[in-house]
């Protein structure tokens, strides 16, 4: 068996009984600046082992309701395929009933995941976290670059962006300033969190690229942005959603881990864990 999210043992990890599924995508090919990124994956499965599964928190053991790592997308040919196999391996899962945490890879392996979830769930809203607006319709290209991950997730159903800090003026025709949230505007308050959940719809699926977080706690990044979102800053808004949607799905990607600091790596997977314990405990089922 491949080594498995938590390092759980076998009883909560088999695919028939486990309700998440975690889905990595190693894949990085147009990563514009620090390429590392198809390692991410890797390196979040093997922080992971190092994690207490009891959240003190939400007072919970999330992992007993089954947590089954998938063999890992590989698709290197092209952008386009990769999507396409994202998107195929994600719609056999969620046609099973399972809970899909894809984990990346740089972001363009969202784009299979969110097409596959806009199918499946009824009155869908993307809530994007990130440091990119990601609106360019095109780049370098191609239609499915990272750099065009939310033009791609609009045409199937509505997203609020939250944390953004760098874009292209060219995207500003697409940025719709109702739906966005700027760093600068949210980093030392939480009063805005209200009008994101107000602004989604019942079905939620969270796309986030950790360059929303600050460099200072998450370096190993393709493009580490300055003045980003800290811990318990995504943490707060992570549960208010939790708390008052359905997230139906997630994606993590853009971890570009680095062998000299490995608390990187430990973050992205405590924040799957984090994120599934509001899942679980607020909601209460998948």
């Amino acid at each position: 068996m491949n080594p498995q999210f938590g390092d759980i043992e076998q009883a909560y990890c088999q695919l028939e009984t486990a309700k998440v599924i975690i889905q990595p995508a190693p894949y990085d090919g147009t990563s514009t600046w620090i390429k590392g990124a198809d390692r991410g994956p890797a390196a979040i499965i093997q922080a992971s082992a190092n994690m207490e599964l009891y959240d003190i928190e939400t007072d919970s053991e999330l992992y007993k309701n089954g947590i089954h790592t998938a063999e890992a997308i590989i698709q290197n040919e092209s952008l386009e395929q990769m999507a396409g196999a994202v998107y195929r391996k994600t719609s056999d899962h969620l046609e099973q009933d399972k809970f899909i945490v894809t984990i990346g890879g740089e972001h363009s392996v969202s784009i299979g995941a969110i097409k596959a979830h806009a199918e499946k769930f009824n009155d869908l809203t993307v809530l994007q976290l990130d440091a990119h607006s990601d609106l360019r319709d095109e780049y370098e290209g191609s239609r499915y670059n990272h750099a065009c991950v939310m033009a791609r997730a609009k045409e199937n159903c509505p997203i609020v962006q939250v944390g953004i800090r760098s874009m292209d003026y060219g995207e500003k025709v697409s940025l719709d300033t109702n739906r966005v949230f700027f760093a600068k505007d949210i980093h030392n308050n939480d009063s805005y969190i209200e009008k994101v959940v107000g602004l989604l719809s019942s079905n939620v699926y969270i796309t986030i690229d950790l360059d929303v977080f600050d460099p200072s706690i998450m370096p190993s990044t393709g493009t580490p942005e300055p003045g980003g979102l800290l811990w318990y800053d995504i943490l707060t808004l992570l549960k208010n959603v939790c708390n008052e949607r359905s997230v139906v799905g997630f994606d993590v990607v853009e971890l570009c881990p680095n062998e000299n600091n490995k608390a990187p790596d430990f973050l992205a997977a405590k924040l799957i864990y984090k994120l599934l314990a509001y899942k679980f405990a607020f909601i209460g089922r998948l």
